[in-house]
Protein backbone atom coordinates (compact mmCIF):
# COMPACT_ATOMS: atom_id res chain seq x y z
CA UNK A 1 0.00 0.00 0.00
CA UNK A 2 1.27 3.18 -1.37
CA UNK A 3 1.37 6.53 0.91
CA UNK A 4 -1.34 7.87 -1.18
CA UNK A 5 -3.85 5.38 -1.32
CA UNK A 6 -3.43 5.33 2.63
CA UNK A 7 -4.30 8.62 3.04
CA UNK A 8 -7.07 8.76 0.60
CA UNK A 9 -8.86 5.34 2.97
CA UNK A 10 -8.25 7.75 6.05
CA UNK A 11 -10.36 10.37 3.91
CA UNK A 12 -13.12 8.38 2.72
CA UNK A 13 -13.41 7.14 6.77
CA UNK A 14 -13.20 10.32 8.14
CA UNK A 15 -15.88 11.87 5.61
CA UNK A 16 -18.03 8.70 6.87
CA UNK A 17 -17.46 10.01 10.55
CA UNK A 18 -17.93 13.61 9.81
CA UNK A 19 -20.78 14.31 7.36
CA UNK A 20 -20.61 17.41 4.86
CA UNK A 21 -21.27 21.14 6.87
CA UNK A 22 -19.60 19.64 10.90
CA UNK A 23 -16.34 20.43 9.30
CA UNK A 24 -13.45 18.12 8.74
CA UNK A 25 -9.64 17.76 8.98
CA UNK A 26 -9.50 20.29 6.24
CA UNK A 27 -11.21 23.10 8.17
CA UNK A 28 -9.03 21.57 11.47
CA UNK A 29 -5.90 24.05 10.87
CA UNK A 30 -4.06 22.61 14.22
CA UNK A 31 -3.69 18.97 12.41
CA UNK A 32 -1.56 20.05 9.85
CA UNK A 33 1.61 21.43 10.20
CA UNK A 34 2.75 24.74 8.17
CA UNK A 35 4.85 24.14 4.66
CA UNK A 36 4.26 20.25 4.91
CA UNK A 37 3.51 18.90 1.87
CA UNK A 38 5.18 15.05 2.01
CA UNK A 39 2.59 11.69 2.35
CA UNK A 40 4.15 11.46 5.69
CA UNK A 41 3.41 14.54 7.30
CA UNK A 42 -0.50 14.71 6.00
CA UNK A 43 -1.25 11.14 7.12
CA UNK A 44 0.41 11.20 10.51
CA UNK A 45 -2.06 13.99 11.67
CA UNK A 46 -4.76 12.88 9.64
CA UNK A 47 -4.75 9.33 10.97
CA UNK A 48 -4.86 11.13 14.59
CA UNK A 49 -7.67 13.35 13.70
CA UNK A 50 -9.48 10.00 12.54
CA UNK A 51 -8.59 8.45 15.97
CA UNK A 52 -10.21 10.60 18.06
CA UNK A 53 -13.67 10.44 16.37
CA UNK A 54 -13.32 6.05 15.94
CA UNK A 55 -13.29 4.20 18.90
CA UNK A 56 -10.02 2.51 17.42
CA UNK A 57 -7.54 4.33 15.50
CA UNK A 58 -7.77 2.80 11.51
CA UNK A 59 -3.59 2.93 11.84
CA UNK A 60 -0.86 4.26 13.98
CA UNK A 61 2.36 6.57 12.77
CA UNK A 62 5.34 5.77 15.59
CA UNK A 63 7.70 9.03 15.80
CA UNK A 64 10.18 7.22 14.00
CA UNK A 65 9.03 7.29 10.37
CA UNK A 66 12.73 5.80 9.41
CA UNK A 67 12.40 3.47 6.60
CA UNK A 68 14.61 0.91 5.03
CA UNK A 69 14.51 -1.66 2.56
CA UNK A 70 14.57 -5.41 2.77
CA UNK A 71 17.53 -5.90 0.42
CA UNK A 72 19.75 -3.46 3.13
CA UNK A 73 18.44 -4.39 6.53
CA UNK A 74 19.87 -2.65 9.64
CA UNK A 75 22.33 -3.46 11.88
CA UNK A 76 22.06 -5.46 15.26
CA UNK A 77 23.50 -2.38 17.00
CA UNK A 78 20.92 0.17 15.64
CA UNK A 79 17.45 0.51 16.88
CA UNK A 80 14.80 -1.19 14.71
CA UNK A 81 11.62 -0.55 14.85
CA UNK A 82 9.01 -2.98 15.13
CA UNK A 83 7.87 -4.66 11.41
CA UNK A 84 4.60 -5.79 12.77
CA UNK A 85 3.12 -2.26 14.07
CA UNK A 86 5.52 -0.08 11.03
CA UNK A 87 3.41 1.41 8.55
CA UNK A 88 4.96 -0.02 4.79
CA UNK A 89 6.31 3.21 3.45
CA UNK A 90 8.75 2.01 0.98
CA UNK A 91 8.77 0.97 -2.70
CA UNK A 92 8.71 -2.73 -2.91
CA UNK A 93 11.67 -4.53 -4.48
CA UNK A 94 11.63 -6.74 -7.21
CA UNK A 95 13.30 -9.37 -7.83
CA UNK A 96 15.84 -9.08 -10.48
CA UNK A 97 16.00 -12.03 -13.62
CA UNK A 98 19.22 -13.48 -14.46
CA UNK A 99 19.84 -12.80 -18.42
CA UNK A 100 22.83 -14.71 -18.31
CA UNK A 101 22.88 -17.14 -20.73
CA UNK A 102 26.19 -17.60 -21.96
CA UNK A 103 25.03 -21.54 -21.10
CA UNK A 104 22.02 -21.77 -23.39
CA UNK A 105 24.19 -20.40 -26.38
CA UNK A 106 26.60 -23.08 -25.63
CA UNK A 107 24.34 -25.52 -27.44
CA UNK A 108 23.44 -23.56 -30.42
CA UNK A 109 26.57 -23.81 -33.21
CA UNK A 110 27.22 -21.00 -35.72
CA UNK A 111 27.15 -22.34 -39.20
CA UNK A 112 30.18 -20.80 -41.17
CA UNK A 113 29.69 -17.84 -43.46
CA UNK A 114 30.73 -19.18 -46.17
CA UNK A 115 28.66 -22.27 -46.02
CA UNK A 116 25.46 -21.89 -47.98
CA UNK A 117 22.87 -23.76 -49.51
CA UNK A 118 22.62 -23.11 -53.43
CA UNK A 119 19.13 -24.89 -54.76
CA UNK A 120 18.66 -25.44 -58.71
CA UNK A 121 17.08 -22.38 -60.13
CA UNK A 122 14.12 -24.09 -61.71
CA UNK A 123 12.92 -25.42 -57.94
CA UNK A 124 14.05 -22.28 -56.85
CA UNK A 125 11.79 -20.53 -59.42
CA UNK A 126 8.68 -22.98 -58.49
CA UNK A 127 9.41 -22.27 -54.65
CA UNK A 128 9.19 -18.10 -54.85
CA UNK A 129 5.64 -18.64 -56.97
CA UNK A 130 4.19 -21.14 -55.25
CA UNK A 131 5.49 -18.55 -51.99
CA UNK A 132 4.49 -15.43 -53.82
CA UNK A 133 0.82 -17.54 -54.36
CA UNK A 134 0.07 -18.28 -50.91
CA UNK A 135 1.33 -16.34 -48.59
CA UNK A 136 -2.15 -14.77 -47.80
CA UNK A 137 -3.35 -18.66 -47.08
CA UNK A 138 -0.74 -19.57 -44.29
CA UNK A 139 -0.74 -17.99 -40.98
CA UNK A 140 0.38 -20.69 -38.78
CA UNK A 141 -3.05 -22.45 -37.88
CA UNK A 142 -3.86 -26.37 -38.41
CA UNK A 143 -6.87 -24.91 -40.84
CA UNK A 144 -4.20 -22.98 -42.94
CA UNK A 145 -2.28 -25.61 -42.99
CA UNK A 146 -4.86 -27.67 -44.34
CA UNK A 147 -6.02 -25.72 -47.06
CA UNK A 148 -2.52 -25.07 -48.01
CA UNK A 149 -2.12 -29.16 -48.37
CA UNK A 150 -5.39 -29.08 -50.37
CA UNK A 151 -4.13 -26.31 -52.65
CA UNK A 152 -1.04 -27.91 -53.63
CA UNK A 153 -3.15 -31.54 -54.59
CA UNK A 154 -5.66 -29.76 -56.52
CA UNK A 155 -2.13 -28.04 -58.35
CA UNK A 156 -0.65 -31.19 -58.37
CA UNK A 157 -3.64 -32.63 -59.91
CA UNK A 158 -3.66 -29.92 -62.98
CA UNK A 159 -0.27 -30.90 -63.87
CA UNK A 160 -1.05 -34.47 -64.30
CA UNK A 161 -4.24 -33.47 -66.76
CA UNK A 162 -2.31 -31.19 -68.79
CA UNK A 163 0.65 -33.72 -68.90
CA UNK A 164 -2.26 -36.54 -69.49
CA UNK A 165 -3.27 -34.45 -72.26
CA UNK A 166 -0.11 -34.09 -74.33
CA UNK A 167 -0.17 -36.75 -77.04
CA UNK A 168 2.74 -39.08 -76.10
CA UNK A 169 5.97 -39.10 -78.17
CA UNK A 170 6.15 -41.64 -80.62
CA UNK A 171 9.41 -42.75 -82.13
CA UNK A 172 10.25 -45.26 -84.96
CA UNK A 173 10.67 -48.92 -84.08
CA UNK A 174 13.00 -51.03 -86.57
CA UNK A 175 14.63 -53.96 -85.88
CA UNK A 176 18.20 -55.06 -87.40
CA UNK A 177 16.89 -56.21 -90.23
CA UNK A 178 15.00 -53.08 -91.23
CA UNK A 179 11.46 -54.38 -90.32
CA UNK A 180 8.74 -52.86 -88.65
CA UNK A 181 6.38 -55.54 -86.98
CA UNK A 182 2.55 -54.77 -85.69
CA UNK A 183 0.11 -57.65 -84.28
CA UNK A 184 -3.34 -57.83 -84.73
CA UNK A 185 -7.02 -59.27 -84.13
CA UNK A 186 -10.36 -59.53 -85.40
CA UNK A 187 -13.27 -61.55 -84.04
CA UNK A 188 -10.85 -65.15 -83.47
CA UNK A 189 -8.70 -64.36 -85.88
CA UNK A 190 -4.64 -63.66 -84.98
CA UNK A 191 -2.47 -62.24 -87.35
CA UNK A 192 1.23 -61.43 -87.21
CA UNK A 193 2.44 -58.61 -89.79
CA UNK A 194 6.03 -57.82 -90.90
CA UNK A 195 6.45 -54.92 -93.02
CA UNK A 196 9.75 -53.71 -94.85
CA UNK A 197 10.46 -51.57 -98.21
CA UNK A 198 10.31 -52.98 -101.33
CA UNK A 199 7.85 -53.50 -104.29
CA UNK A 200 4.55 -54.18 -102.77
CA UNK A 201 4.65 -57.89 -102.61
CA UNK A 202 1.93 -59.02 -100.21
CA UNK A 203 2.70 -63.30 -98.69
CA UNK A 204 -0.29 -64.36 -96.60
CA UNK A 205 0.65 -67.88 -94.74
CA UNK A 206 3.49 -68.29 -97.08
CA UNK A 207 0.83 -67.88 -100.01
CA UNK A 208 0.14 -65.19 -102.41
CA UNK A 209 -2.11 -62.59 -101.80
CA UNK A 210 -4.31 -62.78 -104.71
CA UNK A 211 -4.31 -66.63 -104.18
CA UNK A 212 -5.66 -66.35 -100.21
CA UNK A 213 -8.17 -63.79 -100.44
CA UNK A 214 -10.50 -64.62 -103.68
CA UNK A 215 -13.28 -62.03 -102.51
CA UNK A 216 -12.27 -58.40 -103.67
CA UNK A 217 -13.60 -57.37 -100.46
CA UNK A 218 -11.30 -59.04 -98.04
CA UNK A 219 -8.98 -57.55 -100.31
CA UNK A 220 -9.32 -53.81 -99.96
CA UNK A 221 -9.84 -54.55 -96.12
CA UNK A 222 -5.78 -55.90 -96.09
CA UNK A 223 -4.59 -53.07 -98.43
CA UNK A 224 -6.83 -50.56 -96.68
CA UNK A 225 -4.04 -48.69 -94.69
CA UNK A 226 -1.38 -48.57 -97.60
CA UNK A 227 -4.06 -45.98 -99.14
CA UNK A 228 -5.10 -44.11 -96.26
CA UNK A 229 -1.26 -43.50 -95.69
CA UNK A 230 -0.22 -42.99 -99.78
CA UNK A 231 2.62 -45.60 -99.39
CA UNK A 232 1.35 -48.01 -102.19
CA UNK A 233 3.79 -49.97 -104.40
CA UNK A 234 6.68 -49.13 -101.33
CA UNK A 235 6.52 -52.21 -98.69
CA UNK A 236 6.77 -56.09 -99.07
CA UNK A 237 4.55 -57.57 -96.22
CA UNK A 238 4.94 -61.07 -94.55
CA UNK A 239 1.50 -61.77 -92.43
CA UNK A 240 1.15 -65.11 -90.35
CA UNK A 241 -3.00 -65.49 -89.37
CA UNK A 242 -4.44 -68.20 -88.01
CA UNK A 243 -8.26 -68.81 -86.22
CA UNK A 244 -11.77 -67.34 -87.75
CA UNK A 245 -12.83 -66.65 -90.94
CA UNK A 246 -11.47 -65.17 -93.89
CA UNK A 247 -13.22 -62.29 -93.55
CA UNK A 248 -11.86 -62.28 -89.52
CA UNK A 249 -8.22 -63.09 -91.09
CA UNK A 250 -8.75 -60.16 -93.75
CA UNK A 251 -9.48 -57.71 -90.59
CA UNK A 252 -6.64 -59.07 -87.94
CA UNK A 253 -4.59 -58.21 -91.36
CA UNK A 254 -5.41 -54.51 -91.79
CA UNK A 255 -5.13 -53.95 -87.96
CA UNK A 256 -1.56 -55.22 -88.04
CA UNK A 257 -0.09 -53.98 -91.14
CA UNK A 258 -1.79 -49.94 -90.05
CA UNK A 259 0.14 -50.82 -86.47
CA UNK A 260 3.33 -51.72 -88.58
CA UNK A 261 3.35 -49.03 -90.58
CA UNK A 262 3.10 -46.67 -87.54
CA UNK A 263 5.99 -48.40 -86.06
CA UNK A 264 7.68 -47.71 -89.06
CA UNK A 265 6.94 -43.79 -89.54
CA UNK A 266 4.72 -42.50 -86.80
CA UNK A 267 3.97 -39.48 -89.49
CA UNK A 268 1.05 -42.25 -91.16
CA UNK A 269 -0.68 -42.63 -87.99
CA UNK A 270 -3.14 -39.38 -88.38
CA UNK A 271 -4.52 -40.51 -91.70
CA UNK A 272 -4.90 -44.30 -90.75
CA UNK A 273 -6.81 -43.04 -87.21
CA UNK A 274 -9.67 -40.65 -89.15
CA UNK A 275 -9.82 -43.52 -91.13
CA UNK A 276 -10.33 -45.84 -88.24
CA UNK A 277 -7.58 -48.28 -89.48
CA UNK A 278 -6.17 -47.90 -85.59
CA UNK A 279 -8.60 -49.84 -83.63
CA UNK A 280 -9.93 -53.06 -83.04
CA UNK A 281 -13.27 -54.04 -84.22
CA UNK A 282 -14.55 -54.84 -81.14
CA UNK A 283 -18.08 -57.32 -83.12
CA UNK A 284 -18.26 -60.79 -82.11
CA UNK A 285 -20.50 -63.26 -83.21
CA UNK A 286 -23.19 -63.43 -81.18
CA UNK A 287 -24.15 -66.55 -79.28
CA UNK A 288 -26.84 -68.80 -80.06
CA UNK A 289 -30.13 -69.04 -78.12
CA UNK A 290 -32.44 -71.67 -76.42
CA UNK A 291 -35.27 -72.43 -78.74
CA UNK A 292 -33.95 -70.45 -81.73
CA UNK A 293 -32.42 -71.85 -85.12
CA UNK A 294 -28.98 -68.80 -84.36
CA UNK A 295 -28.47 -65.73 -82.17
CA UNK A 296 -32.00 -64.88 -83.34
CA UNK A 297 -33.73 -66.37 -86.06
CA UNK A 298 -36.43 -68.73 -85.02
CA UNK A 299 -37.50 -71.87 -86.15
CA UNK A 300 -40.24 -71.93 -89.22
CA UNK A 301 -43.71 -73.12 -88.39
Amino acid sequence: MTMASAARGSLLAFRRVYPKGTGGVLGDASVFSKGSLSGCDIAAPLAQTISRALPVPLFAIKADNSRWFSSAPPSRNSSAPDKKSMLRMHAVSLYQADYNDEEDDAQWKDEPEDKQTYLDPTDRRKAEEEEEATWWLYDGTQESRDALEALRAKEAQKKRWVQNARPPVRVSEIDERGRAYGRGSRKEAQARVWIQPGEGEIVVNRRDFVTYFPRENDRDHVIGPFVASQTCGKFDVIATVMGGGLTGQAGAIRLGLARALEKYNPDYRPPMKRHGFMTRDPRMVERKKVGKVKARKGPQW
